[in-house]
């Protein structure tokens, strides 16, 4: 028998491929299963960015490789958007790689940057793939407890009093996922600064600027932060755009290079027909937020009343594309969830899959229809 990497011993599969694999078991077995599990938009991209796509099929280039950097037009408008919504200036030419979904741009950052026996700084409760990729690459995940008194929010304070020598890279995400917590407006300054005290590389992971947030914000508009600081950031929830898979990494010209390294030799450049509705999606105007922040609100409302009938509790003024419930005391969220999936063939994620700060939480996506949410309110009421 040919024996596996030790690296496979280090993690499990993902929690959405396997319980996925359960939910569809249930579908196909006739059950009439409402998913509120997973952030995959079911709404449709602007038609403009469609109408560029199919445009670009038509291309004569559109079927050969494409550069490992992307279109210079796409850069340029990467560029502009930042300019635009996040007052962040961007040279098109080195400080902007342009990636097949930022989650791959985790695993290239990790590869770029960890040796083995490196240290990781990794919000708890966070998203998984940052624990996962450091365990991939040999480096050791160090977690930093987010609580909800402190708005889920890292406390520096305690950070500062521990052991940070090995520690290389930190992971940040705000607007926070799963919790959708907001960023203070000292939090990303605090962050740079103790990024240089310490020589740690901070990336800011950045997709849920635009749901349900009225002042969108990045890591890089703090002075100096390009220094220390990377952020990665993505078209699949803010256009709708999930299964095109475009991302984007940003910061500083040597830091960008050393991620390109590592990613031109694991890909081949993003089709080109893609690259032309990315750039359409990011001249939409603030009319497609204002369209697409309209629905959310609506389906957002409905989940709170889907919480309300399950005897949870939930921060009204978090932003993103879900909303992070509190339990009711002494519930366990995974034996909650089975039995929600069981009796009510609603399927929900227990906060636990994000850390053990996540138990005695769950967390809804807003990516199902108004009939959909109200029907899942039905049938828990």
């Amino acid at each position: 028998m040919i024996e596996v990497a030790n690296r496979l011993h280090t993690v499990e599969e993902y929690y959405f491929s396997k319980k996925l694999r359960e939910v569809n078991l249930l579908i196909a077995n006739g059950k009439p299963i409402i998913n509120l599990g997973i952030g995959s938009p079911d709404l449709q991209p602007p038609q403009k960015v469609v109408d560029a796509l199919t445009k670009g099929l038509l291309d004569a280039s559109a079927h050969k490789y494409q550069s490992y950097q992307g279109l210079p037009e796409l850069r340029a408008a990467i560029s502009g958007f930042y300019r635009e919504h996040f007052s962040v200036n961007l040279s098109a030419n080195t400080e902007i790689l342009p990636l097949m979904g930022s989650k791959e741009g985790i695993m290239h950052i990790s590869m770029a940057y960890l040796n083995e026996g490196d240290k990781v700084l990794i919000p708890n409760p966070g998203y998984p793939t940052y624990q996962s990729v450091t365990k991939l690459v040999g480096a050791e995940p160090v977690f930093y407890e987010l609580d909800e008194t402190n708005n889920w929010l890292p406390d520096l304070n305690a950070l500062e009093n521990s052991d940070l020598s090995k520690v290389k890279l930190m992971w940040v995400n705000y607007p926070h996922m799963p919790t959708g917590a907001q960023p203070t407006e000292s939090l990303f300054e605090d962050l740079v600064a103790f990024a240089k005290r310490h020589n740690i590389l901070i990336v800011n992971d950045n997709p849920y600027s635009f749901i349900l947030n009225d002042a969108p914000k990045s890591i890089l508009s703090v002075n100096g932060a390009k220094e220390v600081c990377l952020e990665l950031n993505s078209l699949s929830k803010t256009f709708n755009m999930a299964g095109w898979r475009v991302g984007m990494l940003v910061g500083n010209n040597t830091h960008i290079n050393h991620v390109l390294k590592v990613k031109s030799n694991m890909d081949s450049g993003m089709f080109y027909g893609i690259q032309k509705g990315a750039i359409e999606a990011l001249k939409c105007s603030k009319m497609w937020y204002s369209t697409l922040n309209s629905v959310y609100q609506k389906r957002r409302d409905l989940v709170w009343q889907l919480a309300d009938a399950l005897n949870c509790t939930y921060d009204r003024n978090a932003t993103g594309l879900f909303v992070w419930a509190k339990l009711p005391a002494y519930i366990n969220a995974e034996e909650f969830i089975d039995l929600i999936l069981k009796e009510n063939h609603i399927f929900i994620t227990p906060g636990t899959i994000f850390g053990s700060k996540g138990e005695g939480y769950i967390r809804f996506s807003l990516c199902a229809s108004n009939d959909v949410l109200e029907e899942a309110i039905t049938r828990v009421e």
